[in-house]
């Protein structure tokens, strides 16, 4: 009974820690675990929050049709992490698995959520990994106080993941004898992102090439050895930074110093940073690891998701064609206004009779596939009012205002644009709206009701003895 109960305990706070780490990096995540301490108990399952539900068969078919996936008993203290093969039955939409063995705990398949517009999942897995090394650990140890600690540890893991991510990637490229340390430009990419210049946010781009390499970097300028700028002075480089922004040009460092200004590409396997005003980009070479912003980094890429606005026009009378150039219309202006940061709000007319809306309209409706028009379009996004586009990939009017009675799920925390939209297609059906907002979040409106409106799974409490997973596929 004790042995079951710290099983309870040890459980809880790793998933719950797990949890918590990962909704600061990712947004609202939930976290799932399978596992069998021997090679013949049955599997378990902790899904507090629902992530596996709706993938019963395929877990059922994996877990309880077939022993497979037990293999043979796991003699090492160490976790022996799964390779590629262990997963390929275990790809359930919308869910990122990671595992290993071990000898306190034969299995465990730890599963989150994969979310749209992830830049990598790298840094994600590496945090699975430390949840499934912490779990086989105190299993083995049965100490209630590491067992708190450990979920501590997994609520502040974003650096350390991303570190090991780009460090994995790096050996997997051959780059095992290197003088780059990744903490430290990951330090300066937070420090210099919170530091302002005269009031402004840093832009530009900074590169951190090996020093074998640099004679391989088309310089413009070096610095002296003992005038260059450490890259730990955070005031210093961004500074440094304003002769490198709006231009092909980027300050390389050695990963201590910045020792010149260069331009064209990089050698071997560089990091970058791009800094873009309030937010940036964390690269390993021409692929995005994450983002950055409000001195924290996160995995979303940060461009609008317009999954449900796609999921909407494909159940439309719209033509396949216009969808398809619809989509691209609106991605354009939506990624546009929020690189200005003023907000825009689009009516988006998805009916056969245009809704006449109170605004500026013209003799003629400027076609969006023009690009002189697509640009004027964002322009007069800045003016008060909504865009009002048609079906027929045409701007009708802009300056619009929206109004209706009041519906249920107003906000008054989200501003008129918002409470504005809601009123406005809770009376005509064949509207959908888009608002973004000068803060960067982008929200979807049909039918009076926020379709982009992310739930809270709330905090878990309590420590529930985790089902077998049989009784789990029952319900």
């Amino acid at each position: 009974m004790a042995g079951n109960s710290f099983e309870n305990i040890c459980i809880f706070h790793i998933l719950d820690g797990l949890r918590d780490g990962l909704s600061h990096f990712s947004g609202s995540s939930r976290v799932a675990l399978i596992y069998a301490p021997t090679v013949d108990s049955p599997p378990h399952i902790y899904d507090p929050q629902g992530l596996l539900r709706g993938h019963e068969p395929k877990i059922q078919d994996h877990y309880l049709y077939s022993s497979s996936w037990r293999g043979e008993k796991c003699d090492s203290s160490e976790v022996v992490f799964f390779d590629e093969e262990e997963y390929k039955d275990l790809q359930l939409a919308g869910a990122i698995p990671f595992g290993g063995r071990s000898r306190s705990m034969q299995y465990q398949m730890w599963f989150t959520e994969e979310h749209p517009g992830m830049c990598s999942l790298g840094p994600t897995r590496r945090w699975l990994e430390y949840a499934t090394r912490l779990f086989a650990q105190n299993y083995e140890l049965q100490n209630i106080i590491n067992v708190d600690t450990a979920g501590y540890v997994l609520q502040n893991c974003a650096v350390h993941a991303i570190r090991d991510h780009i460090v994995d990637t790096r050996s997997s490229k051959g780059f095992l004898d290197t003088q780059i340390r990744v903490y430290p430009f990951l330090d300066a990419v937070l420090g210099i992102s919170k530091t302002k210049e005269e009031g402004a946010w840093p832009r530009g781009r900074l590169v951190v090439v090996e020093p074998a390499h640099l004679d391989a970097v088309r310089f413009i300028c070096r610095f002296p050895k003992l005038e260059r700028p450490r890259l730990r002075d955070f005031k210093h480089v961004r500074k440094m930074l304003q002769a490198v922004e709006y231009s092909g040009r980027v300050l390389v460092s050695d990963g201590q110093d910045i020792v010149g200004i260069a331009i064209g590409p990089m050698p071997g396997s560089y990091l970058a940073a791009q800094f873009s005003g309030s937010h940036g980009f964390l690269m390993l070479e021409n692929d995005l690891v994450c983002t950055f912003r409000d001195g924290a980094f996160h995995s979303s890429n940060m461009k609008a998701n317009l999954v449900q606005l796609e999921e909407i026009l494909l159940e439309s009378h719209v033509s396949m064609e216009n969808q398809h150039e619809l989509m691209g219309i609106i991605h354009s202006m939506v990624n546009r206004v929020r690189d200005r940061k003023h907000g825009c709000t689009l009516i988006l007319d998805l009916g056969h009779m245009l809704v006449r809306t109170a605004g500026q309209h013209f003799d003629d409706p400027l076609d969006l596939r023009v690009p002189g028009h697509l640009k004027l379009a964002c322009s007069l996004a800045k003016i008060d009012g909504a865009l009002h586009v048609g079906a027929d990939l045409k701007l009708h009017g802009f300056g619009c205002l929206m109004d209706g009675k009041s519906v249920p799920g107003e906000n008054r925390g989200r501003g008129a644009r918002f409470n504005s939209a809601l009123r406005f297609t809770a009376e005509n059906e064949d509207l959908v709206v888009i608002v973004v907002s000068s803060d960067r979040p982008v929200s979807i409106i049909q039918h009076g009701l926020e379709l982009t409106a992310a739930c809270d799974w709330g905090q878990i409490v309590g420590c529930p003895t985790p089902p077998p997973l049989a009784e789990w596929i029952k319900g």
